[in-house]
This record gives C-alpha cells, structure tokens and sequence, in this order.
C-alpha cells in the first residue's frame, strides 16, 4: 500500500525527470540549429586520402585514341621515373656499385658475373663499349641474366658506365 508521503514523491520526482528530458532535448536541438549555420572545416589530409581512395585501380585503352593515351602515359611514367635520379646523382663507381651491382656480383645471382679476372676477361675482350651498353640496355643470354641499368631506371647512363668503369678496374 502507498502511502501519500510515498505518492507525492513519487509526483515530484516524475515531474523533475519530464522536466530534465525537456531540457536535454531543448539543448540539443538549438546546439543542432547553432552547429547548422557554421562552414565545415575540411581537413586537406582527408580530402587527400578520399581522392586517392576514389582513384580507378586500371585504365581502358582502347582504338586510336587509346594508343595515345597508353603513349602518352607510359611518357609521362618515364619521365617522372628519370626525374628521380638515384644515389644523388653521384658519378662515384664504387658507391653505385655497393649500393646496386654487388648484391647480385658478389654471389653470382641470376648468373652474374663474380668479380674475378677469368670470368671477366673474355667480357672486356669486347670491349668498353660493349659493357655499358649491356649495362643499360640490359642483357640476357647463357651467361646470365642483367636487368637494365641493373633493375634501377632511376640511374643515368654515365652513372652505369661511371659503375661499369670501376668493375673493371678493380678485376685483379
């Protein structure tokens, strides 16, 4: 059984709620109305990040047009690539060498040549020339395979003869 003390508290306790959410959704709905005049401040990080998301994962090439868009792309890739000019652009064979060739001309991988006067004689006998076109063109053969400019197209051509050039001159 309630008693009248019990039903007036609970009264005013009702009211005191009701009152509150009154409140509450008064607060919220001008914050909302406040919130609603100001501009958006964009963050250029995230519109960044949203324009690479939303960028196509390949291209259609297609008929003439395509042939030059596909050109003109692979122009434009090439010359973003030579752009970026590896080491530095240093002309210092030794650094090139240590820092590209000697991975694969230390252990002989893909059949590179070691660096020993028997392996390398019969490729000098060729000549210079011959070496540094192999160097940056690239060459594949029984001897092995060299990937052009050693896998780095960053590397200028006078970077590979520079490297090529102190290969040589080290062959004891």
């Amino acid at each position: 059984m309630l008693r009248s003390q019990d039903i007036s508290f609970l009264k005013h306790f009702s009211m005191i709620l009701a009152a509150l959410v009154v409140v509450t959704v008064a607060l919220i709905l001008v914050a909302g109305w406040i919130y609603e005049g100001r501009p958006r401040e964009e963050s250029l990080a995230a519109i960044e990040h949203t324009t690479q998301r939303l960028q196509p994962v390949g291209r259609v090439y297609a008929g003439e047009t395509g042939a030059a868009a596909m050109a003109a792309a692979a122009a434009a890739a090439q010359q973003a690539a030579s752009a970026q000019v590896a080491y530095g652009g240093t002309l210092e064979g030794e650094v090139i060498y240590n820092s590209l060739c000697g991975t694969c001309h230390n252990s002989g991988a893909g059949g590179a040549p070691l660096m020993t006067a028997e392996v390398w004689a019969p490729r000098i006998d060729r000549g210079m020339e011959a070496l540094v076109r192999n160097a940056i063109t690239g060459y594949q053969g029984e001897d092995g395979i060299m990937p052009p400019k050693g896998g780095n197209p960053a590397l200028t051509d006078a970077q590979v003869e520079a490297a090529v050039l102190w290969m040589v001159e080290q062959i004891p």
